[in-house]
């Protein structure tokens, strides 16, 4: 069952981009499943069924992006968080192939890289997994806003 933007974006993110890779690798499985079809026609039609991610992702991506830079401003304990992870985030985004990539990106990127690490029960470093400590409680407290931001009033 597909996840929840509203209830957590960050781990929407996430799944979408957990079932991109998982179409790309296993392109029949989505027979069977009207979810997992409808996700592989719309891949198809946005041309990304080698590489590259589903607009419902990018979208999602750019709101967090949104509410992050409105958190920076408004928020000095969201700032002192983000500005305490900024050099592993300068770190991570330097080994990329795009290390002008935004900090919730990098953030993302970092979950999702660890996540399929330990799918393949490998040894994440202690620094790692402390990164993705403070990478895990950002991405929390952004989710937790957008939640708050999204659910009608009572």
């Amino acid at each position: 069952m597909m996840k929840s933007k509203k209830d957590n974006i960050a781990e929407y993110i996430l799944y979408l981009w957990q079932m991109e890779d998982f179409l790309r690798a296993f392109p029949a499985q989505a027979e069977g499943n009207e979810e997992l079809r409808e996700l592989k026609e719309m891949m198809h039609r946005e041309g990304i069924t080698e590489s590259g991610h589903l607009q419902l992702a990018k979208n999602a991506l750019e709101e967090l992006e949104e509410l992050h830079a409105s958190l920076l401003d408004e928020d000095a304990m969201y700032r002192a968080a983000i500005i305490r992870l900024k050099p592993s985030l300068n770190l991570l985004k330097a080994k990329t192939d795009r290390p002008t990539m935004s900090d919730i990106e990098a953030c993302l990127i970092l979950l999702y890289q660890v996540m399929m690490l330990r799918l393949q029960k490998r040894e994440i470093s202690p620094e790692t997994a402390s990164v993705q400590e403070q990478a895990t409680k950002l991405l929390r407290f952004l989710s937790q806003s957008y939640r708050s931001l999204t659910q009608p009033l009572p």
